[in-house]
C-alpha cells in the first residue's frame, strides 16, 4: 500500500515561476503524483506550452494562469482565480526569481530593482496573499526557494544574494507569525544546478572543477533533485516542521575540501 504519510495527492499547488527550470521541475514532480498544480510565469507563450507538456500522463491538467509577481495586482488577480478555480490552496512553492551577475560597483538602481521587485518583494506578497487564504482556512503549506547565497553570499551576486537572505528571514519570521494558525513556512536551499539559465556558466572548465571538488557527492544538481525535498515539505511528513531553511546541495555546506597533500602532513 502506498504511504499516505508522503502524500499531495488532490493537493491544490500553486508554483510561482513554473515555466521553466526547478519550477517545472517542481511543478511536474506535483503533477505526477496526483496534485492539481497551477503554474505562474512572465511568458504566456513558454507558460501555455510548459502546462501542456506536464499535463500529459498527469491525473489532472496542469493549470497555465500569466503573472508577473513585479507586479502587485497580477497576484492579487492571480490569488483570486486560483481560489475561484479550485476552491482553496494547500501548497504555495515560491520559486520565480532573476539574477544579474555584476561586480557591486557596476550594479545599477535598475538592476537592483529587477531583481528584488520579483526575487523579494513579489515573493512576499505572494506570500501574504496566498497566507491570507491559508490562515482562512487554518492550513497550508509554503516552500520559498533560498539559496546556497542564504548561508555564505557569493561575489558578483550582490543583489541576489541580499533577496535570498531576505527570503530565508521572510520564511523564519512568517513560520512563527502563521504557526499558531496552521500554516506552516519553510524554504528549499538549492546547490549547483545545471538549469538553462546556468548552463552556460557552468560550463567554464576551471569553475565546473571548482564545484565538483566543493561538492562531496561529486555531480551538479539537476532540477528534478528538488523534487523530493518540495514533496516532503508539502506532506503530512514534515507537519512538525516550520521556518527551515533545508540546503539541497550535493554537501556543498558540509565544509571544503582542504587541498592537503597525499598522506597528509603535520
Amino acid at each position: 500500500m502506498p504511504d499516505s504519510l508522503f502524500s499531495v495527492a488532490n493537493q491544490v499547488v500553486l508554483v510561482s515561476g513554473g515555466s521553466r527550470g526547478i519550477g517545472r521541475a517542481i511543478a511536474d514532480g506535483f503533477a505526477q503524483r496526483s496534485a492539481r498544480v497551477i503554474i505562474t510565469g512572465r511568458d504566456s507563450e513558454s507558460l501555455h506550452q510548459t502546462a501542456a507538456e506536464l499535463s500529459a500522463g498527469s491525473e489532472f491538467p496542469v493549470i497555465p494562469m500569466v503573472c508577473d509577481v513585479a507586479c502587485p495586482k497580477q497576484i492579487e488577480i492571480l490569488v483570486e482565480k486560483v481560489v475561484e478555480a479550485c476552491g482553496q490552496i494547500d501548497t504555495l512553492i515560491n520559486v520565480a526569481g532573476v539574477n544579474r551577475r555584476k561586480p557591486a560597483l557596476e550594479v545599477t538602481e535598475e538592476d537592483y530593482d529587477f531583481v528584488m521587485d520579483i526575487n523579494l518583494k513579489g515573493a512576499f506578497l505572494l506570500s501574504k496573499a496566498v497566507g491570507r487564504v491559508m490562515v482562512e482556512q487554518e492550513s497550508g503549506s509554503q516552500i520559498n526557494i533560498a539559496s546556497l547565497n542564504s548561508d555564505r553570499p557569493f561575489n558578483d551576486v550582490l543583489p541576489y544574494a541580499m533577496s535570498k537572505m531576505g527570503m530565508s528571514t521572510m520564511t523564519r519570521v512568517l513560520a512563527i507569525e502563521w504557526g499558531p494558525l496552521g500554516v506552516r513556512v519553510n524554504a528549499l536551499a538549492p546547490g549547483f544546478i545545471l538549469t538553462d539559465l546556468t548552463k552556460k556558466l557552468w560550463a567554464n572548465q576551471e569553475l565546473q572543477e571548482w564545484g565538483l571538488t566543493n561538492t562531496p557527492l561529486q555531480r551538479m544538481g539537476q532540477p528534478e533533485d528538488m523534487v523530493g525535498t518540495a514533496v516532503f515539505l508539502a506532506s503530512e511528513a514534515s507537519r512538525f516542521m516550520t521556518g527551515q531553511v533545508l540546503f539541497v546541495d550535493g554537501g556543498f555546506t558540509a565544509g571544503r575540501n582542504w587541498p592537503i597533500p597525499a598522506g597528509g602532513g603535520q
